[in-house]
Formats: C-alpha cells, sequence, structure tokens
C-alpha cells in the first residue's frame, strides 16, 4: 500500500483523498451510470475484420490507440508521485491521455513539482494540468494558470468544478459566483485548450451550452455513478451531523449515460469526455456510442496502480481490447462507425 504523507492543510487533504479512494467504498450510492439500461444489438455478420477495426482518436493534437482518459487524480505528496509515475508510464506505453491532480498545491508550493512531472515518462500522449475552477475567485489568474501549464509541459488545462464537494468540506471554497466569465477570460488569455470538467454529479444542459458558448474547448461530463466525492468528504469528517449532511448526497447527480445524450444535444460540436461510472470496456463502447469522443476512469486506473504498474497497464488493455471486440461484433471498422451506429439499444426494449 502506498502511504500518504501529510506536508501542509492542502497537501495532506490531498493525501487523504489519495488513501480514502484507495481504501474505502466511496462508490455512489442509489445512483448508477446508466449504461447498465443500453445494450447492443449483435451483428452476426460484421463484413469487416477484426484486423482492420481502428480504436485510434486524436485529442490535443496527440493520437491515441484508443479513445481512454487516465482521469485526472492525484499529486502534491510522495505517495502521489510514486502513483502519478506509474501511471504516466501507462499512458505512454498504451498509448492513452492522462490528466493529474489538481495543481493548487504545486502553485502554493514549488517545490511539490516532483510529485507531478511526469512529461518526461509521457512524450507523445495528451497530458493534462489540472486546478479548480473556484480558485479562479480566490486570487488565481490566468497567469497563475499559465504557470501551471508550463510548469508541467501539459497539452491542456482542465478546471474542475466541484461545488457540491467544497459545500460538504469544512474548510471547502464555496463561492461560486461570477466563474462563468472569468472561465471565459481564462480561455481567451491562456493560449492551450481548457478542459472544463466536473468531478462526479455531471454537467446539466444548460451548463454546457454556457460553458461551449464561452470559448471551453472540451467538456467532461464526469456523472454520476462511479465516486462519489461526498463520500471522500464524508470519510474525512469527524462530526457526526456534518457527516450526516454529506451521507445525504451520495446519490445525488446525473447518471453518466444519461449526461453524454444531453449534452451532445446540447453542444453538438463539443469535444465532450464521459467519465463516471465507466468500469469496462464495453461501457467505454456505450460512451463512444452515445455521443462521447473519449472516456475517462479515476478509481479504476487508481485502485489497479496501488497494486503495480503492471496492473494499471493491464486494465489499459482489456479496455481497448474489449471496445475493439465491441466494434468488430457490431460492424463499426472505426469509432466514428460506432458513434454513429444504430445497434445500441435501450435494455428494456428487449424486456
Amino acid at each position: 500500500m502506498l502511504q500518504a504523507d501529510r506536508a501542509d492543510t492542502t497537501a495532506g487533504r490531498k493525501a487523504d483523498h489519495l488513501r480514502i479512494n484507495i481504501e474505502g467504498d466511496v462508490s455512489s450510492k442509489g445512483v448508477t451510470s446508466g449504461f447498465e439500461r443500453w445494450r447492443f444489438e449483435h451483428c452476426a455478420l460484421p463484413e469487416i475484420d477484426l484486423s482492420e477495426v481502428d480504436c485510434s482518436a486524436t485529442l490535443f493534437g496527440h493520437r491515441l490507440r484508443a479513445p481512454l482518459l487516465i482521469s485526472c487524480m492525484t499529486g502534491g505528496t510522495q505517495a502521489a508521485r510514486e502513483m502519478n509515475e506509474r501511471l504516466a508510464r501507462v499512458a505512454q506505453t498504451c498509448g492513452i491521455a492522462m490528466g493529474v491532480g489538481s495543481g493548487r498545491v504545486l502553485l502554493e508550493r514549488p517545490e511539490a513539482l516532483a510529485t507531478f512531472d511526469v512529461r518526461d515518462l509521457m512524450p507523445s500522449v495528451p497530458l493534462l494540468a489540472n486546478i479548480g475552477a473556484v480558485q479562479l475567485n480566490c486570487g488565481y489568474t490566468p497567469d497563475d494558470c499559465r504557470r501551471l501549464v508550463d510548469l508541467l509541459r501539459a497539452d491542456a488545462l482542465v478546471l474542475h468544478l466541484n461545488a457540491l464537494q467544497e459545500a460538504v468540506q469544512v474548510e471547502g471554497d464555496t463561492c461560486f459566483r461570477g466563474l462563468l466569465g472569468k472561465i471565459e477570460d481564462l480561455c481567451g488569455a491562456i493560449g492551450v485548450p481548457v478542459v472544463v470538467k466536473e468531478v462526479g454529479w455531471g454537467l446539466a444542459p444548460d451548463v454546457v451550452r454556457a460553458l461551449a458558448g464561452v470559448g471551453v474547448h472540451a467538456l467532461d461530463l464526469a456523472a454520476a455513478g462511479g465516486t462519489s466525492w461526498t463520500e471522500v468528504e464524508r470519510e474525512r469528517l469527524a462530526e457526526p451531523r456534518r457527516r450526516k449532511v454529506a451521507a445525504a448526497f451520495a446519490g445525488w447527480g446525473i447518471p453518466t449515460a444519461r449526461c453524454i445524450v444531453d449534452a451532445r444535444a446540447a453542444a453538438p460540436d463539443a469535444l465532450l469526455i464521459a467519465s463516471g461510472g465507466v468500469k469496462d470496456g464495453l461501457d467505454v463502447a456505450k460512451a463512444i456510442a452515445l455521443g462521447a469522443d473519449v472516456a475517462g476512469l479515476a478509481g479504476p486506473f487508481l485502485r489497479a496502480a496501488d497494486t503495480s504498474e503492471a496492473a494499471a497497464a493491464d486494465l489499459a488493455w482489456e479496455l481497448a481490447q474489449t471496445l475493439r471486440i465491441a466494434m468488430f461484433a457490431i460492424g463499426a471498422a472505426r469509432l466514428a462507425d460506432l458513434r454513429g451506429t444504430t445497434r445500441l439499444k435501450r435494455a428494456e426494449d428487449d424486456a
């Protein structure tokens, strides 16, 4: 087991998050991703050769062997350094994208760079920097965000939206007023693509439209059905009343499958990353078929990498291979064919 350290308040919180996500049951309760409500209609005569099936995609100027993102997770502690280095090597070897955890601690403590700096380990695949959008209301500027991107030599900046998580934290930053305008200013000033993501409760259609309208390059829906960050925070809370408040939100959020469909309708031309309860390659295939461009996973990669780098590499291989065979079994030779397939049906139609 990787041992988390506690250098200061922010780093200590990140260490808690890493430990809790690995050791605890912090999944959503009472809400699922919704992927189980969809089934592929098998094609017995696909009229293609499995060897012709191409899962490759392009993201932020890099080619991916499969449309997969190791979602933003960790950084700022020695345990996080080892985890990020394992995952970066997996991303490079398997040809998939990776994001690191919130860079706030790095901006506060430049000496923490080594716990985030994985560019040399993954030179030819996309690397995403990350910071909480609310930090734009806490004194952080576009110049600070650009410095974070430059320090990490990242291809894009993720701004995460975590209002609900901040609300249940004792130390949470909860002033989200006026953020849309600041996000627009950042998009125009930073010089790299900006991705806005939720952290587990989804982006509703009106929010999708608003973000797409101010120049956000990509949207990571990060919807419900996977990790619940109120459950993570509940594990950190000592006061029983606060724990009960956090527990009330274990079933909160928009199911991921519905979120993809609604987001694609709201922003037909947006780059969509689907995450939140994606558990296997069939879920990846369903996410793409429903309208996503890339699928992201955090918890499964975190727990695999905690076991070993080989386990995380095995997970990446399994995801890509399952996706590839699913595409073959419906006659989709390319991701564009999968995205436009008519062979994804609601499961209740089979009842």
